[in-house]
C-alpha cells in the first residue's frame, strides 16, 4: 500500500498538470450528472494512463454504488451515457453486525479516509482480490497494479471513490505500478471533481426543490377547484410541445428559432408558474357553473319563489271559487279553473325559461336577455320581511342576463387580475440569469397579438416566441379540456376551427399556429391529454386560416 516511487515515460510533469487544469474547468461547466460522473473517469484514465478504471459513489453512508465502468483492452463501458446498465450489485460498507468492511480495496480506502496504491494485487495482502482473480479467469484478462483515491467534497465528506486499474507505459504498453505522480494527479482530480460533483448535485437538488415547491402551489389551486385540476400541469406540457415542434420545423419564418438545454428549462418553469397567482382567485368565481352560482346555485331559490307564486295563484283560485259557488255561478268556477291552468303553464314555462338561462352557453340572444327582465317584472311576491318586491334582485337580473358563460364583469375582471398577481409575484422573485426570462414568457398568455388582451396590452412583436407559444396552449387546453364547469370539451375538429378564427382575428401568432399544424401539435397532444371521443377526424381544408408547409 506505500507509494511507488516509479520513473515513468509519460508526459512531463507539466504537461499533465496542464492537462489536470483543463479537466477541472471542463468539469465545473459540465451541468448532467451522468456525463459529469464520466467525465470524471476518462479524466482520470488519461492523466494516470490506466487502462481501466470504475467510479463509485456512496449511497446513505451504507453502500458504494457503480456508477461508471471502463476497459480498454476488453472494451468494457457501462454506466453515464452508455445506456449499457452496470450488473454488480453495491459494495456493502458495513457487514451484518455493523462493523466496517476493510478487506475490500475501496471500502478500505472510504473508512480510512485515505488512498492505497496496488502494485501487484495478486501478491497484495490483507485485500480480498477473490473477485477480481475470477473476474480474469472469465475473461483472461490480467488485472495487476491498482489506485484507489476516496473522493472528498468541500465539507471533508466522501461522496464517492475512483479506483483505477493496470498503469500503462505510453511508450510500451507495459503494465507498471501506479507512481507517486500518478498518485498525486488522481488525488489533485479527485478533490476537484468531488466539489464539482457536489456542487451539480446541490444544483440539482435546488431544482428539485424549487420545482417541488412549485408543483405544491399548482397542486393547490387545483385542488381549490376539481373543476381546473391538471390545467396548470397541461398547459406547460402543451407549450414545450409547441416550442420544439418551433425548434425542430425547417421550413416558415420561424425556421432560425432555437433552444438549448437552459432555454428549455427556462421554458418549462415559466410554464409551470403561468397560473400561480390564481392562488388569490376566490373559489366561488373559479368554480361558478351556472351563472347564479355564488357558494350555492341561487337557482334554488329562484324555484322557491315560483312555488311561492303558484301558491298564491292556487289560494286565489280557491277564494274565487268558493266566491262562485256561493252565487251558484257554476260559469265562473269553470272560468276561474281554466285561468288557473294557463297561469300554472304560464309559470312553468318562466320557471324552465330561467333555468334554461342559468347555465352559461356560448352565446344569448337579444330576445331572451329581453325576456329574463320582463319575467322578473311580470311577478310580485313580498320578501322575508314582508315587503312587496320584485321577482328577481337586480343582481339575479345581471347573472341570467350575462351574454356568454356564466361570470359577470365584475367576476370576469377576478379572474382576469389573475394574471397580474402572476407577474407581480414573479416579477418579485431574484431569478439567476438563466431563468431571467420566466416572468415575460409567464405574463404573456393572455396578451394577443393585436394588442387587445391583458394586462399590459402588447403586440406580436413585443412579445418573445416562448410567450406566444404559451398563449396558444392556454387556449387550446381550455377549448379542449374537459373538466371546466361551464362547459364539456370541445372536440378536436371543434377546437381547431375555433383557434383558426384566432388567427384569423389576430389573436394568436399566426406563424405558431401553421407550426401547430404543420407539426401535428394538436395531434401529438390530443393522444395524451384528450378523450378518445374527442378526438375526430381533421379535415385540414375546413380549418379557417390553415395554410399548407412550403414546399
Amino acid at each position: 500500500m506505500n507509494q511507488m516511487q516509479h520513473p515513468r515515460d509519460s508526459a512531463n510533469l507539466f504537461e499533465r498538470l496542464e492537462q489536470l487544469n483543463q479537466v477541472g474547468v471542463a468539469l465545473s461547466k459540465e451541468t448532467d450528472i451522468n456525463r459529469l460522473l464520466e467525465a470524471i473517469l476518462l479524466a482520470a484514465k488519461k492523466i494516470t494512463n490506466a487502462d481501466g478504471g470504475t467510479l463509485y459513489r456512496v449511497i446513505d453512508d451504507r453502500t458504494l454504488k457503480f456508477e461508471i465502468m471502463r476497459n480498454d483492452t476488453l472494451k468494457i463501458a457501462m454506466g453515464g451515457t452508455t445506456g449499457a446498465d452496470i450488473p454488480f450489485p453495491p459494495i456493502n460498507l458495513f457487514d451484518q453486525d455493523g462493523k466496517p468492511v476493510n478487506t475490500m480495496v475501496v471500502a478500505y480506502a472510504f473508512h480510512h479516509d485515505t488512498s492505497v496504491n496496488i502494485a501487484d494485487a495478486y501478491i497484495e495482502e490483507g485485500f480480498d482480490f477473490s473477485g477480481t482473480k475470477t473476474f480474469d479467469q472469465k475473461t483472461g484478462y490480467r488485472s495487476q497494479s491498482f489506485l484507489t483515491v476516496p473522493m472528498k467534497n468541500h465539507e471533508n465528506e466522501i461522496i464517492g471513490v475512483l479506483q483505477l486499474l493496470n498503469a500503462k507505459s505510453q511508450a510500451t504498453g507495459a503494465v507498471s505500478p501506479f507512481s507517486s505522480e500518478d498518485q498525486q494527479l488522481a488525488e489533485s482530480l479527485a478533490s476537484q471533481a468531488a466539489i464539482a460533483l457536489t456542487n451539480r448535485l446541490l444544483i440539482n437538488h435546488l431544482e428539485n426543490l424549487f420545482e417541488s415547491f412549485i408543483n405544491l402551489i399548482n397542486a393547490a389551486i387545483d385542488d381549490k377547484s376539481p373543476y381546473t385540476a391538471g390545467h396548470c400541469e397541461r398547459v406547460p406540457q402543451l407549450t414545450m410541445m409547441l416550442a420544439e415542434a418551433v425548434n425542430n420545423c425547417a421550413v416558415g419564418p420561424l425556421k432560425n428559432f432555437s433552444m438549448n438545454d437552459k432555454d428549455r428549462y427556462e421554458l418549462k418553469i415559466a410554464g409551470l408558474l403561468h397560473d400561480c397567482g390564481k392562488v388569490t382567485t376566490p373559489v366561488h368565481v373559479v368554480d361558478k357553473a351556472t351563472k347564479l352560482h355564488t357558494i350555492f346555485d341561487r337557482i334554488a331559490l329562484v324555484d322557491t319563489r315560483f312555488e311561492v307564486i303558484r301558491r298564491d295563484a292556487e289560494i286565489a283560485l280557491l277564494k274565487t271559487k268558493l266566491a262562485a259557488l256561493e252565487k251558484k255561478d257554476n260559469q265562473a268556477v269553470d272560468a276561474a279553473e281554466h285561468e288557473f291552468k294557463l297561469q300554472m303553464r304560464r309559470i312553468d314555462e318562466d320557471r324552465e325559461f330561467l333555468r334554461f338561462c342559468n347555465v352559461g352557453g356560448e352565446f344569448m340572444k337579444p330576445e331572451d336577455l329581453e325576456r329574463v327582465k320582463q319575467t322578473s317584472g311580470k311577478y310580485r311576491w313580498r320578501d322575508v320581511e314582508g315587503s312587496d318586491a320584485d321577482f328577481l334582485t337586480a343582481d339575479e337580473v345581471e347573472n341570467l342576463t350575462i351574454r356568454a358563460g356564466t361570470l359577470t364583469a365584475a367576476e370576469r375582471q377576478i379572474i382576469n387580475h389573475h394574471i397580474d398577481v402572476t407577474i407581480q409575484m414573479l416579477e418579485a422573485l431574484p431569478w439567476p440569469k438563466h431563468l431571467k426570462n420566466v416572468a415575460e414568457y409567464a405574463g404573456g398568455h393572455h396578451e394577443r397579438m393585436d394588442g387587445k388582451g391583458y394586462p399590459r396590452g402588447l403586440t406580436r412583436d413585443q412579445m418573445s416566441v416562448q410567450a406566444r407559444c404559451m398563449g396558444i396552449a392556454d387556449i387550446f387546453e381550455a377549448l379542449t379540456a374537459k373538466d371546466r364547469p361551464y362547459k364539456k370539451g370541445k372536440t378536436l375538429s371543434e377546437s381547431l376551427s375555433i383557434l383558426g378564427k384566432f388567427k384569423l382575428g389576430g389573436h394568436i401568432d399566426p406563424d405558431l399556429f401553421d407550426v401547430f399544424m404543420w407539426e401535428k401539435v394538436y395531434l401529438k397532444y390530443a393522444e395524451q391529454c384528450m378523450d378518445k371521443h374527442q378526438i375526430d377526424h381533421v379535415d385540414l381544408a375546413q380549418v379557417p386560416g390553415y395554410v399548407p408547409p412550403p414546399a
